[in-house]
């Protein structure tokens, strides 16, 4: 399934400063069992959102008016415990294109590049400079350049690199997920299959 295209996001964003937030809060066990990957996003972070009445918890951030955007801001650790990739298609099916921490679960991580959304590690520090700007206005805009992998508050101009796979970024880039990836080199893999002697 094809993604949309990623490479320059500018956006608000949505901080959520909590560490360690693992896949268990990101989308209850409760929500595994659709087996598509829609309405995944009515459901992210559900016990944090609302109340057992389904009535909105107000002073969670995802229910402050304020706040808004493509990218989510979450703290150290994040999308740690369960390999569920519920979790990714919990973030991506409710808006988020972009996920910055200083530090991301490998499979968290995976599952994120798998769908269309950019998981964007930064240092301690510059995450810390991050969650101050959007506190001091909830209107700081972010801009994730994707084929330069540099993140910048737009604000101050801070930046701050970052790393990712080369051939996750080549399909973020494209909108590939690797099904496309493979149907767009199939040319290339049969002219190896008719050279290649058995």
């Amino acid at each position: 399934m094809a993604y949309d295209k990623f490479k320059i996001l500018k956006s608000t964003a949505v901080p959520l400063p909590i560490e360690n937030v693992d896949t268990d809060q990101i989308i209850p066990a409760r929500f595994l069992k659709a087996i598509e990957r829609k309405g995944f996003g009515d459901n992210l972070f559900r016990d944090w959102r609302y109340n057992q009445d389904n009535t909105p918890k107000e002073n969670f951030v995802l229910n402050n008016p304020i706040y808004s955007g493509k990218i989510l801001v979450g703290g150290k650790n994040f999308g740690s415990g369960s390999s569920r990739e519920h979790a990714a298609w919990a973030v991506y099916d409710y808006g988020f294109r972009c996920v910055v921490s200083s530090f991301f679960a490998d499979i968290f991580r995976n599952n994120c590049l798998n769908i269309g959304v950019l998981p964007v590690q930064v240092s301690a520090g510059f995450l810390d400079k991050i969650f101050k700007a959007i506190e001091k206005n909830p209107n700081t805009e972010l801009e994730i350049d994707l084929p330069l992998q540099k993140i910048t508050i737009l604000e101050s101009k801070e930046n701050e690199n970052f790393v990712i796979n080369d051939y996750k970024k080549q399909n973020m880039l494209n909108g590939f997920d690797d099904i496309d990836y493979l149907l767009n080199i199939k040319k290339d893999i049969e002219v190896f299959a008719e050279n290649t002697p058995l």
